[in-house]
């Protein structure tokens, strides 16, 4: 990769966490292309070098987060004990809930989102972590995997609430 392919990647991927801060504070309609910029410090039309719209780069963000939940589940079903598997999805969650915050607040607020092509986004992200976590839990021999899937789908979703919210108390056990 030349000095300038690497930098143009780089700027992308500038673009990409501005617009996850300033989608996650703000909301995707009352944010602009120019507050991201102003967060990437770049110009307003140097995103439009990457992404043709609004829409596309939020959805670049939700890719971006997605993977990284997705990544990181994939981790853990290939290198955990099957006794640990749910444990360990547990905390891997927490790590993202702690270290990526913005991207969880984005991916709350694209659920509420009616264009089709984020809500497929949202589809896609949720199905395939779906899946993933029933097949490891159906692989590790859990019992009643449908439903431990939905129970541990359900309290990343409290997980995400509580960490919205600042009400550490909807975690605890």
């Amino acid at each position: 990769m030349t000095k300038s392919e690497t930098k143009s990647v780089n700027r992308k991927s500038d673009i990409i966490s501005a617009a996850i801060e300033v989608f996650a504070e703000t909301g995707y309609f009352r944010a602009t292309t120019a507050q991201v910029a102003e967060r990437a410090q770049i110009s307003q039309p140097y995103i439009f070098r990457f992404f043709s719209t609004k829409e596309a780069l939020l959805l670049t963000a939700l890719e971006v987060s997605w993977t990284r939940v997705i990544d990181s589940f994939r981790k853990v079903v290939e290198s955990t004990s099957p006794e640990h598997l749910e444990t360990e999805l547990i905390q891997a969650y927490v790590v993202i809930l702690e270290s990526y915050r913005n991207e969880v607040l984005l991916q709350m607020q694209a659920q509420t989102i009616q264009e089709e092509s984020i809500r497929e986004a949202m589809r896609n992200g949720f199905g395939e972590v779906r899946q993933m976590v029933l097949d490891a839990f159906r692989s590790a021999g859990i019992p009643n995997a449908e439903e431990r899937t939905m129970l541990f789908l359900a309290r990343g979703m409290l997980c995400n609430i509580s960490a919205a919210l600042a009400m550490p108390e909807l975690m605890e056990i």
